[in-house]
């Protein structure tokens, strides 16, 4: 499967200067995309931070209310809890399992498959 015959431009730094210029004079990104036939949606944008023309690039602006702010802060206090305990456990399980395979090297016997079984099941049925 082949691609066909793709031309790849290339712009000068002297074009790309023009045509920040043009902007900065008033014309609209988008005006100047279709005068030079420019077909990259963020070319521009990329040129404007290229060449400190960051007050020409829209921006967005997240405004939040102190409530939100308080929200989002207890939000994220408590997912970092919930982390530290997720971790706790699954250190006090490994731990555990640890234990087990110890316990079956020493005493020679499966725990896992034996538990249940034995003294402790006989007192459970009186």
């Amino acid at each position: 499967m082949t691609k066909g015959n793709r031309s790849i431009v290339r712009y000068s730094i002297s074009f790309k200067q023009m045509v920040v210029r043009e902007i900065e004079s008033g014309q609209g990104i988008t005006a100047t995309r279709n005068k030079y036939g420019i077909k990259g949606c963020g070319t521009i944008g990329n040129w404007l931070r290229s060449f400190g023309k960051h007050h020409l690039i829209n921006k967005i602006v997240r405004i939040e209310t102190m409530e939100e702010k308080d929200q989002i802060r207890e939000l994220q206090r408590q997912l970092k809890e919930a982390k530290v305990a997720l971790a706790d456990s699954l250190l006090a399980q490994r731990c555990l399992e640890i234990v087990i395979d110890e316990a079956n090297k020493e005493y020679k016997t499966d725990l896992k498959k034996n538990f249940g079984t034995g003294v402790y099941a006989a007192k459970g049925k009186a």
